[in-house]
């Protein structure tokens, strides 16, 4: 205690500061101390404030820390006397907090023994609160190289409770909190800080479960960042888990003042703390061959990335990205093109994507890699995906090749035709002659010069409409992503989005609906001029949203089963209560 005091004698601390490192030096462990709970939450809060500062952990007070956690879990009698039950949570936020940005601090931390109360908070011991706060702490010191060793000791078990939490916390959390007709108080308290009853409580919840996911996620990604453990990490079962979590929302995403908005997360890469995770994962697993293998093994992991890489959200490129680098593996390059092809051939004529420049050409390059040679070997790909490189052949390199002699007095020709046979397919699709408006609409694409952009956007989406009137929602979906590849920017063709919506919605596919849904009243806002969102697309948004609702599939296996929720009793330590029984 004289060396502490020394050092704060030293330092220039504030009167709050001073007050508790002073109630540091007085023995923060004793047994009956009712204003512990209240210096904690000060050092919370000034540990959110100013991560950064200093002067406490200069004052070693990471130890406190670590023995505070571990008298919260094994110390019965003392956690449920007066508002204890919050201490261990403080004390895990605390530490996170304070090795967020510094690896100085997180050094400390490592040194002062913190990482085995860490552990014991994230095999559950305590509650899910606690796990969130736990795992955000252990991903920070895994993410530095000083630090990191002192949680890949641990280094199986991390990865497999971090792989529990990810695939399973968005239905703990709705099985032990928001299902729970009598929470816990302190549960509740946290999360609504005391201000706002259930919908508070329960929008908390959902941004809690989030992070505990993404922040679970991070840390995974640390450990396959170094090609660790990725035989448990390449498990079937989890990448599939994890593909069928990559995107939700939140109940409350619907307006804020007067405005339609939306956060899509997936598996938390729009979340603050990690910008990318879900599909980080994958990403970082495809940069090794052993990686690559498993990844190609899933069918749905594959699947997952074709439908994200045409989807209309920012992550899209991600998608592609993941998929050209398994089509340059010779070991997986068959296996991905035969899934992936009949995706990457409808957007060959993005151009720039999110920054990037020259997508479609890179696409196009990498489904050719082999096409000259296997010219010769023929067998090597099915007829199917032989089709779809003959037409991406023909697209990219003989038409480029062909069309650039083209006079101006043939384009000009040219379009003439088009405009005439575009103008017939309009006639017979509105006097209820689909099919015919279908072969018009065909017929008039064939005429076109790929220099007639905006042309092919206008009647691919127009051949999209017939193929929804027709019910065939899967030519719907590929004309209208061609038609928004085509389109400047990329994605920006409002009719487009919203019948690839519908088509989307036809086949099932939610998220992917929600985000054309998203994408349509962003480009309406930017050109209607104040007119209101149609109804019709706010219905579809409604729909999609409960659909993609983080507790959806939670609460759906507790209607169906009549699962008996949990209730604030059925846990000793989270009571804040002593039990007199």
């Amino acid at each position: 205690m004289v060396k502490t005091a020394t050092m704060r004698d030293s330092l220039d601390l504030s009167p709050k500061t001073v007050a508790i490192s002073i109630c540091f030096d007085e023995n923060p462990l004793k047994d009956d101390d009712p204003q512990l709970v209240l210096v904690l939450n000060a050092l919370w809060k000034l540990a959110m404030d100013q991560p950064n500062n200093s002067k406490l952990p200069s004052l070693s007070f990471f130890e406190c820390m670590s023995k505070l956690i571990f008298k919260g879990i094994y110390d019965e009698g003392w956690v449920c006397k007066h508002q204890n039950i919050f201490i261990p949570y403080y004390a895990a936020h605390i530490i996170g907090s304070y090795t967020m940005n510094t690896v100085k601090f997180a050094m400390m931390a490592v040194e002062a023994g913190v990482v085995p109360s860490l552990m014991d908070l994230l095999r559950g011991k305590m509650s899910w609160i606690e796990q969130r706060a736990s795992v955000r702490a252990l991903g920070h010191f895994a993410s530095y190289d000083e630090t990191f060793s002192a949680v890949a000791q641990y280094e199986e078990e991390v990865i497999t409770l971090t792989m529990g939490l990810i695939c399973n916390c968005f239905s703990a959390v709705y099985g032990r909190f928001v299902a729970v007709e009598d929470r816990l108080g302190y549960h509740c308290d946290l999360l609504s800080k005391g201000c706002g009853g259930i919908e508070v409580e329960n929008r908390k919840a959902e941004d809690w479960a989030i992070q505990l996911q993404c922040w679970s996620i991070h840390l995974l990604n640390c450990f396959a960042s170094k090609e660790m453990s990725l035989n448990l990490i390449l498990e079937k079962g989890f990448l599939e888990g994890l593909c069928k979590q990559i995107f939700h929302t939140k109940s409350y995403d619907l307006f804020f003042p007067k405005r339609l908005r939306q956060k899509a997360i997936r598996g938390g890469l729009m979340n603050g703390t990690t910008s990318v995770a879900g599909i980080e994962l994958i990403k970082i697993l495809c940069y090794s061959n052993i990686g690559r293998i498993g990844v190609a093994e899933s069918k749905y992991v594959i699947e997952t990335l074709c439908n994200l890489s045409r989807t209309s959200n920012e992550l899209q490129y991600m998608g592609i990205y993941c998929l050209l680098i398994l089509l340059k593996d010779p070991d997986t390059r068959k296996k991905v093109l035969d899934i992936s092809a009949s995706f990457l051939v409808d957007l060959v004529e993005v151009q720039n994507l999110g920054g990037i420049t020259e997508v479609g050409k890179a696409i196009s390059n990498t489904l050719l890699i082999d096409y000259e040679e296997n010219l010769v070997n023929t067998s090597k790909y099915s007829v199917e995906v032989q089709k779809i490189l003959d037409e991406t052949w023909e697209l990219k390199v003989l038409r480029k090749e062909t069309e650039k002699f083209t006079s101006e007095e043939v384009f000009e020709g040219r379009r003439f035709a088009v405009g005439l046979l575009k103008q017939q397919g309009d006639e017979k699709f509105h006097t209820g002659f689909i099919k015919e408006a279908l072969v018009k609409y065909s017929e008039s694409l064939d005429c076109c010069l790929l220099e007639m952009r905006k042309e092919r956007v206008v009647l691919y989406s127009n051949r999209a409409q017939c193929y929804l009137q027709l019910g065939m929602p899967k030519p719907a979906i590929r004309d209208s992503t061609r038609a928004l590849s085509l389109s400047d920017p990329v994605n920006s063709d409002s009719k487009s989005l919203w019948r690839r919506s519908q088509a989307y919605d036809m086949k099932g596919m939610a998220s992917e609906s929600l985000m054309d849904c998203i994408m349509f009243i962003k480009e309406w806002d930017s050109s209607s001029k104040g007119v209101k969102v149609p109804s019709f697309v706010m219905r579809m948004i409604y729909k999609q949203m409960s659909a993609t609702w983080i507790f959806a599939a939670a609460s759906r296996v507790l209607n169906d089963c009549n699962v008996p929720t949990e209730t604030a009793r059925d846990e000793k330590w989270e009571t804040g209560e002593k039990d007199e029984n």
